[in-house]
């Protein structure tokens, strides 16, 4: 199963872009938001450095990830890859 991990904060202008972009891509595929403010522990694990980040994950696996915010076709391409 693929799921989509968007790392953003609040302050962050992409990340303001991409959130309502993620908000319609969580209608195809699963979209868990991370507040790196909040959850600065779950960021750097993931080796997050830079928001916005999104994730994807497939079978508990990360396959890509992107930095910097994207159109809903660019993500949509990045999901079918």
């Amino acid at each position: 199963m693929k799921k989509l991990f968007y790392f953003s904060t609040p302050w962050c202008v992409p990340c303001q872009t991409l959130g309502p972009i993620m908000d319609k891509v969580s209608g195809t595929i699963p979209v868990e938001k991370v507040n790196v403010d909040y959850e600065s522990d779950r960021a750097r694990s993931a080796n997050v450095s830079s928001v916005p980040t999104v994730v994807l994950v497939e079978n508990g696996q990360e396959v890509r990830r992107f930095v910097g915010a994207r159109s809903y076709d660019q993500i949509m391409q990045f999901i079918n890859g």
